[in-house]
């Protein structure tokens, strides 16, 4: 969980939310690992989330831009993607997954407090939580490389420079 030195005030975190212990739950958490494989700019920061909560509550609050990403129980088919920019915790998936009421409480609580981030969610949709399962399901593990196509374009959706008054 090791972030850069620099002030998160002008930088974009990219976070994986989920549980490596419950198979798909857990695509957030995997993506993360395969993007620490790759380059990424100083302003980006990388964090495995886990299973969300509370203890995020200081890079929600730290952070101008987050690219979030977590499985959501949506009955839609296993592997689908969807690109959502929530401006409130009610415009999150209702279905998200199994750290739905923390996440969407802390939330809240930002929206409150008048310093909730600019979020791009990417939410895959999965069957099934899958108990004391480590892995992922084949359709879930195809459509990581399309996740990481989609976290290069939530950054390019950003101007360079975003001001916020938020911090």
């Amino acid at each position: 969980m090791s972030l850069a030195t620099t002030s998160s005030a002008s930088k974009t975190l990219i976070l994986g939310i989920g549980n490596l212990l419950m198979g798909d739950e857990g695509v957030g958490v995997h993506l993360i690992e395969r993007l620490r494989q790759q380059s990424w700019p100083l302003t980006v920061d990388l964090l495995d989330g886990g299973t969300g909560g509370f203890h995020l509550l200081t890079f929600f609050e730290s952070y101008p831009r987050i690219i979030l990403i977590d499985a959501t129980l949506d009955q839609r088919p296993a592997g689908t993607i969807r690109r959502i920019r929530p401006r409130f915790a009610s415009d999150f998936p209702k279905a998200l997954s199994t750290h739905d009421i923390g996440l969407k409480d802390m939330l809240s609580g930002l929206q409150l407090l008048g310093c909730f981030p600019d979020i791009q969610l990417l939410a895959v949709s999965i069957d099934t939580v899958q108990p004391m399962h480590i892995g992922l399901s084949p359709p879930i593990e195809a459509v990581l490389p399309q996740l990481e196509v989609e976290v290069r374009a939530c950054l390019d959706a950003w101007p360079a420079a975003v001001t916020t008054n938020s911090l």
